[in-house]
């Protein structure tokens, strides 16, 4: 969920960011609109590299002032050098809307992986009939001609867990498949950042985002 809690220091907090180590290097794009909770999404996947003293880089690039605006954030666990991972670089990508995962994915490697929320977000030139949105099942065609693609319906299943906010948390439950870190890191880092009244969705979200991806 967007909601966001600080517990101050915590177990997530092992380490001084790019202290730690560089033996395993994966670099990781979350990308979506203003609202998603990407700035969430991404606090947790750095404070679980951290806890893992994992080096970590991150870096945002965004206008979430303006809600519904692109949102796209940097994680490179195993960096010492640069937080803004370069193009065709991206191991993963976490797309928490459909046509974002297209904006960004200049930014993969190929045959990288992109886990995709396959709910549109509608920007305002769409529902006023000034543009069309593009065919969800064409986008997604299209990118799993050059990457590993899982898409699902991210935002059902966090309605499911109790909260369709809780969508970026599923998100983060599907990538753990994929990125280098301990599960038990996860559900720590998601204790620790999000407020205990919205726990309980949030650690069942991050499960159905599990069962979700294979």
């Amino acid at each position: 969920m967007s909601e966001n809690g600080n517990n101050g220091e915590n177990k997530c907090f092992g380490s001084v960011p790019n202290s730690g180590k560089t033996d395993i290097k994966y670099d990781v794009v979350i990308c979506g609109v203003g609202g998603q909770g990407a700035i969430l999404a991404s606090d947790i996947l750095g404070r679980a590299a951290v806890a893992e003293d994992r080096a970590v880089q991150a870096a945002e690039t965004h206008g979430m002032a303006q809600r519904g605006g692109s949102v796209e954030n940097h994680v490179r666990i195993g960096s010492a050098y640069g937080s803004l991972i370069p193009k065709r670089g991206a191991d993963l990508m976490i797309a928490l809307e459909p046509a974002e995962a297209v904006r960004y994915a200049h930014l993969m490697k190929d045959g990288g992986t992109i886990i995709v929320n396959i709910e549109p977000v509608y920007p305002f030139t769409v529902t006023t009939g000034k543009a069309e949105y593009p065919d969800v099942d064409e986008m997604l065609a299209a990118l799993s001609k050059s990457f590993n693609v899982k898409a699902f319906d991210a935002s059902a299943a966090a309605k499911d867990a109790g909260n369709r906010q809780a969508a970026n948390v599923v998100m983060i439950g599907a990538a753990s498949h994929f990125i280098p870190l301990q599960e038990q890191t996860f559900i720590d880092c998601i204790k620790a950042l999000v407020p205990p009244k919205f726990l309980d969705v949030n650690l069942k979200a991050f499960e159905l985002g599990k069962e979700s991806v294979q």
